[in-house]
């Protein structure tokens, strides 16, 4: 398969129909869902030349983790439903490709087991874990805790989901717990204090409206690991990011699957990435699909992009191969489409590179 739309297609042939539309999905009438690719289409390049770029380097370090391309694996749940081996494959072929993962915290796999996995391919993966700040701040920092001790190297938390989007597709689906055998393995038994026996409990994630940038405060009083904040479009948010001391912001509409009709993500990142004016790192993610999507979005600020459903979509067609070769296919098709665009290395993207 030669690019993500055929990935797509193989993965909806082998997917419980119910499943599929979960992870296809979003908000109300995906009006952003559509959005988020159709606004990197509008976009054209306009290429340098004569600028010797034979061998080009696509590596970048966020945050001090280092990366062999400024395409990350971004977070996302449920991996099991696309594949039984679920987020051990993803992260096997994430560190087969030398690429961050973000981790979801609802992960269908605990974190130490994803983080074993990926050590029997890297001896020191490039891990990061996205966290939904939790009401109860105990747990909250028990979650952190388990998360450290496995390894993970930052902590990306979604503030994008004050409650939870509407998805009329689960809806009609009545699509609204995971199938037996399936669980939100990073919230067993945390913070538990058991005298015995062999009861294991899994709590629910718990969206919180009251959460504002105290909570944020709180987190990195609570942790040396860089924090992120995932879920930003507007660019006073971004400002205020970097006057409350976040280490890095993700320019993320969730998907299109919490608000819709908010904007394409490639729309905001320019008056975001202005804002911030280089003082932290600026992540994207919604509606990659190609390399050309990574050059746009390079060129208009971000320092890296992250993908979500692709990497699903793989998973479902192939397994850990399935992931691979998806992340391989946007490597390659990154690495031309710079070098068509005169590049050497990802900071060689300039803004006068894309029209509207």
């Amino acid at each position: 398969m030669r690019t993500v739309a055929e990935f797509e297609a193989s993965a909806r042939q082998r997917l419980d129909p119910v499943h599929y539309d979960y992870f296809a999905g979003g908000a109300q009438d995906e009006i952003t869902v559509a959005e988020n690719e159709a606004a990197f289409k509008r976009l054209r390049l306009l290429p340098r030349v004569l600028r010797g770029s034979d061998k080009r380097d696509l590596s970048v370090t966020l945050l001090g983790t280092p990366s062999s391309m400024p395409i990350l694996v971004a977070p996302t749940a449920f991996h099991r439903l696309a594949h039984p081996d679920g987020e051990l494959a993803t992260a096997r072929a994430a560190a087969r490709a030398g690429t961050v993962l973000i981790v979801s915290m609802a992960a269908t796999t605990a974190i130490e087991h994803v983080a074993a996995a990926a050590r029997e391919v890297s001896p020191d993966p490039g891990l990061w874990f996205q966290l939904y700040l939790q009401p109860d701040l105990e747990f909250t920092e028990a979650i952190v805790r388990r998360a450290e001790n496995a390894g993970v190297k930052a902590f990306v938390v979604t503030v994008d989901s004050p409650v939870l989007g509407r998805r009329a597709r689960d809806d009609r689906n009545g699509f609204h717990d995971l199938p037996a055998g399936l669980a939100v393995e990073n919230l067993r038994d945390i913070g538990e204090n058991r005298s015995g026996g062999t009861t294991s409990h899994v709590r629910d994630i718990v969206m919180s409206a009251a959460l504002n940038w105290d909570h944020i405060a709180w987190l990195r009083s609570k942790t040396k690991l860089p924090v992120l904040i995932k879920g930003v479009l507007h660019a006073e948010d971004a400002r205020l990011a970097v006057h409350h001391g976040v280490a890095g912001i993700v320019v993320s509409n969730h998907g299109g699957r919490q608000l819709d009709t908010v904007p394409a993500t490639i729309d905001v990142l320019p008056e975001i990435a202005a804002a911030v004016g280089g003082a932290i790192p600026v992540l994207l993610d919604g509606g990659i699909r190609r390399g050309t999507d990574v050059v746009k979005a390079l060129a208009l600020g971000a320092d890296a992009v992250g993908v979500g459903r692709p990497v699903v979509w793989g998973l479902a067609a192939g397994g850990r191969e399935g992931v691979t070769e998806v992340l391989e296919l946007l490597r390659a098709d990154f690495d031309q489409a710079l070098a068509l665009c005169g590049g050497r290395h990802p900071a060689d993207l300039t803004p006068d590179q894309v029209r509207r």
